[in-house]
């Protein structure tokens, strides 16, 4: 028998990717609107994920392996606390790159290394 929270999981893990990839296609859009949105969405998203702690975060780290370089950035931004040496690669790849995606990551890792990240503060065991 499948456990309901895995199947919940995995449709939250999804649910985010999506959100990533229609947040970047409202910005090459010129939408800031639905960006905004799917963003607000994204984190809400990622906030239900934390609360199956740690195996809710390791199912987003199947992300970092996704094909889609926003994808990859946006969901290593959020485990770098978690999964700090994977998600140090992905970005630090990304961040060599052009364009929005490029930009991105080089955030997250400027934010990381001087301090201000916050995306998963109060990490819980789970």
């Amino acid at each position: 028998m499948t456990d309901p929270a895995l199947t919940d999981i995995d449709a939250l893990v999804t649910e985010f990717a999506d959100l990533v990839v229609a947040q970047n296609e409202a910005i090459q859009r010129n939408d800031p609107a639905k960006a905004t949105h799917c963003a607000k969405q994204r984190v809400a998203v990622f906030s239900r994920l934390r609360t199956y702690g740690n195996r809710g975060r390791n199912a987003l780290a199947c992300l970092l392996a996704d094909l889609r370089p926003g994808v990859r950035v946006m969901a290593a931004a959020y485990l770098l606390r978690h999964r700090t040496e994977d998600a140090i690669v992905v970005l630090e790849e990304e961040a060599e790159g052009d364009g929005l995606t490029a930009f991105a990551a080089a955030h997250a890792l400027n934010r990381w290394y001087d301090g201000t990240w916050n995306y998963d503060l109060d990490q819980e065991d789970g």
